[in-house]
């Protein structure tokens, strides 16, 4: 389901466009292709801001690939995205690339040599709001842990009305990190993914504990597309601060649309102040 777009008289809204993409293995040029239609369509549809899935451009079970793929941060992958922002007058979370952390110049990293799992948010005047490294890699049946770095920073952007914090996949599965994002403001938390089948209980269920525990907006970004080994599941999907779904799509491509209205968290956070009765 697609949630239709509609003006907001205060300012509080955003439109949220989550582009859930084909992914093919290692087939980079084609994969950022489809990126940027993705952004030119949710800029055409009323979008504020359009998210990515994790490793779109290489796909994360292209594991063999990450080496050869990697880019700098200030390589064509993230340059296109950052053109595309502006170009459209749209945010991009451009999440995820295997970033080559020593050819990285322009921004802090978390180590001087290997790789990382890697995102960035750029407003809609191509300028970088955040840049989020992926702090806990998968090690279950996957090479990411033997592959990659973990990120160190959790940062939060203002975009739009919006204070908003990136984590990645299976940080889902890390509800400290989500509280660190709202103890620094956040109200919608952005997760770039490439959550495969069979778990979809546990990607529907995690994404919207996450929501209903820090009262806020979660938008999960899946991709679409088989592997040698996995096939991604999709079924990306907006949770409001009570944990409902009211924007989601199948397993295949999407461009899923959702209004998402700052007030929504101030009104749950107010009447049901869980957050306010932490002891810990």
């Amino acid at each position: 389901m697609t949630a239709d777009p509609t003006p907001s008289p205060d300012g509080t809204t955003t439109t949220l466009a989550l582009a859930q993409l084909e992914i093919e293995p290692g087939r980079v040029d084609s994969n950022v292709d489809r990126a940027l239609d993705a952004v030119s369509r949710a800029a055409a549809r009323g979008a504020d801001l359009v998210a990515l899935p994790e490793l779109f451009n290489v796909g994360y079970f292209a594991f063999d690939r990450y080496e050869r793929q990697s880019e700098p941060f200030e390589g064509e992958t993230f340059t296109r995205l950052r053109e595309a922002a502006a170009d459209h007058g749209i945010a991009v979370l451009a999440g995820s690339i295997v970033e080559d952390v020593a050819a990285t110049e322009s921004v802090a990293t978390p180590a001087d040599e290997g790789l990382a799992n890697t995102a960035a948010l750029f407003d809609g005047d191509g300028d970088l709001q955040l840049v989020y490294r992926k702090h806990h890699l998968f090690g279950y049946e996957s090479a990411e842990s033997d592959l990659l770095v973990p990120g160190e920073c959790v940062e939060t952007a203002e975009i739009g009305p919006f204070t908003v914090g990136v984590t990645t996949c299976y940080d889902l599965r890390f509800p400290e990190l989500y509280r660190r994002l709202v103890d620094s403001g956040a109200d919608l938390v952005l997760v770039p993914s490439a959550w495969p089948y069979p778990r979809i209980e546990h990607w529907q269920t995690l994404s919207r504990a996450r929501a209903i525990e820090n009262q806020c907006f979660v938008a999960t970004i899946n991709g679409s597309g088989e592997f040698e080994d996995a096939t991604l599941l999709g079924r990306s999907t907006v949770y409001d601060p009570w944990g409902v779904p009211i924007a989601s799509s199948g397993d295949d491509p999407a461009l899923v649309l959702a209004d998402v209205d700052l007030d929504a968290v101030t009104a749950v956070r107010d009447e049901f102040p869980a957050l306010r009765d932490r002891r810990l």
